[in-house]
């Protein structure tokens, strides 16, 4: 069946869990499913938050706890992306340079106080939802943001052209209008069970971030690459899980 062929592909591409993902079909025309591989690593991290809630440890542990699970799930993928941008974006002056800077394994400044940021943003966020609306609204808020940031993938894909002749972005190809609408349709269905106000608070902040990402990465690079996508997909879970501790 080639719906469970794709979602194995995009869980054995966006997460460290043994898939078994099939070979010789494009990413670019499987990756409707990346919100799938995002519930997958949802679900462990809240399997994490629910073990540390109902030992007794306290939201802020809890939380923490489920981060780190799915940082585990993925190797740190999306982190190492916004890394990347961050360090590319603030310390080159032309845009080969930013990239030379983006595919160096080294981490800068730039690129550590995003990451701390966005993880301190997480954390906080869904430290206080788990205190204010218990452990089933935390498990969804994650649920949500991870496959909802996922889904913005495949239309960056298509609608930015890639910054490089060669890597990730390229290897991946270009996903169809189906592809793309089908993984935002999944992405919108995962908000839903947060309640229509912060869906739709959740969905302003997605457009926002998507549209501010697009723009830079168009000024500093000329497009889009495997880790703008990263650090699409870092902005967007922060999106979500912030909006559902407003609410």
């Amino acid at each position: 069946m080639r719906a469970l062929a794709d979602a194995r592909l995009c869980l054995g591409f966006f997460t460290r869990l043994p898939a078994g993902a099939p070979a010789g079909r494009p990413l670019a025309d499987a990756i409707w499913a990346a919100p799938i591989a995002g519930g997958a690593v949802a679900l462990l991290s809240g399997f994490a938050l629910l073990a540390a809630h109902a030992a007794g440890a306290p939201p802020t542990v809890a939380a923490a706890l489920a981060l780190g699970a799915g940082v585990l799930a993925t190797g740190a993928l999306h982190e190492d992306g916004l890394a990347d941008v961050a360090d590319g974006f603030g310390g080159g002056t032309t845009a080969a340079r930013k990239l030379e800077i983006m595919r160096d394994s080294r981490i800068g400044t730039y690129g550590v106080v995003a990451l701390a940021l966005t993880l301190l943003l997480r954390w906080s966020a869904l430290a206080s939802v788990l205190a204010n609306d218990g452990p089933g609204v935390a498990v969804l808020a994650l649920l949500a943001a991870h496959a909802a940031s996922r889904s913005l993938l495949p239309a960056m894909m298509r609608v930015l052209p890639r910054a490089r002749g060669d890597g990730l972005s390229v290897r991946a190809g270009s996903p169809g209008a189906g592809t793309a609408a089908l993984a935002l349709l999944l992405g919108a269905a995962a908000l839903l069970p947060l309640g229509l106000a912060t869906s739709l608070i959740a969905a302003g902040l997605l457009v926002g971030w998507t549209s501010v990402l697009a723009w830079l990465a168009l000024r500093h690079i000329g497009g889009q690459t495997g880790d703008v996508l990263g650090a699409l997909q870092q902005g967007a879970e922060v999106a979500v899980l912030c909006a559902a501790s407003l609410v």
